[in-house]
């Protein structure tokens, strides 16, 4: 293992600002590996850093093969994790809206364009990330229908779900988006949860990186091969939205199976403890993600189904 500094911004008045990687095996750049770009992307964090350590056993080991290199940036927005704050502290951008990034830009696309540098050059590229929306997930990899996506390398992950996004404008400052166009074969990996650690959605989301590594003949690995993947596109998913405000009282979980019309959560009347509202299932179908906070504002969609097939 030979830690490295993948890019470095350098201050006059603090500390510099560097992004850590680690490189495993020698040769070509076959695999990087990104966390948390976000300051709450604790478990994407948590997902590297396990990471890390089960590559430099296996690198002890001598499996992985020759000729071939992994990176595992563990973090690269290492201020807002320190001051706990979802995107730059200084002025509030996401970091993943800045790709492919400017040189002579703000911080963050300063930051975007060093670390695109380095890490576009890989053959294939894999980022633990999160939804703007606060929930749990199913665990699933993600890819932008770019035109250059491939549906069949992405189920060898062995997750449950490959969901293919359709592009919005937005998308096209995204780390996935960029790398796809400039020719990086592009997976973002979704475990259930963000601000906190879940062992074992980490784990699912591990040994399916290690699974499609091994099939790619990186890595010697030999483990569970996962899922039969189902491929969902996001824009086939149904949103349960609520009309009222209040405290949210989910009665499902997610991944379980739901007939239309069960009773999903209800809304409660924060002073007084009426139940406001009751949000039923609009379809057959399984719970992919569920919102994850105590209150919720009207028209939030607490609830994205997977539509069930007959």
């Amino acid at each position: 293992m030979k830690k490295v500094i993948v890019y470095e911004l350098k201050g006059l008045y603090r500390d510099h600002f560097r992004v850590t990687g680690y490189v495993f095996g020698k040769g070509e750049k076959s695999v990087c590996i990104v966390g948390s770009m976000r300051g709450n992307e604790v478990q994407q964090l948590y997902c590297c850093a396990r990471l890390v350590r089960k590559l430099k056993q296996m690198e002890a080991e001598g499996k992985i093969a020759d000729g071939c290199s992994v990176l595992v940036i563990p973090c690269v927005n290492p201020y807002s994790i320190n001051t706990q704050k979802r995107f730059w502290p200084v002025d509030n951008t996401d970091i993943n809206r800045m790709f492919p990034g400017f040189c002579l830009g703000e911080t963050t696309q300063r930051i975007a364009d060093g670390l695109f540098q380095v890490i576009s050059e890989y053959r294939f590229g894999i980022q633990f990330t999160s939804f703007y929306m606060p929930g749990e997930f199913m665990p699933h990899v993600r890819m932008m229908s770019t035109g250059f996506e491939d549906q069949e390398l992405a189920r060898q992950f062995g997750m449950p779900y490959v969901v293919l996004r359709q592009v919005r404008p937005y998308d096209t400052t995204t780390l996935n988006y960029n790398w796809q166009i400039w020719e990086t074969q592009a997976f973002s990996m979704y475990t259930t949860t963000t601000t906190r650690v879940d062992k074992n959605s980490a784990g699912e989301a591990i040994r399916g990186i290690l699974t499609f590594m091994h099939k790619q003949g990186i890595i010697e690995y030999h483990g569970h091969d996962g899922y039969q993947s189902c491929v969902v596109r996001d824009v086939d998913m149904v949103s349960v939205r609520t009309t009222a405000a209040g405290l949210f009282d989910s009665l499902v979980s997610v991944g379980a199976e739901v007939e239309r019309g069960q009773i999903l959560a209800r809304i409660i009347d924060a002073y007084e403890g009426e139940v406001m509202e009751e949000l039923t299932a609009p379809v057959d179908g399984i719970v992919f993600f569920m919102h994850g906070e105590p209150l919720t504002y009207s028209n939030t969609a607490v609830f994205k189904l997977v539509v069930r097939m007959e």
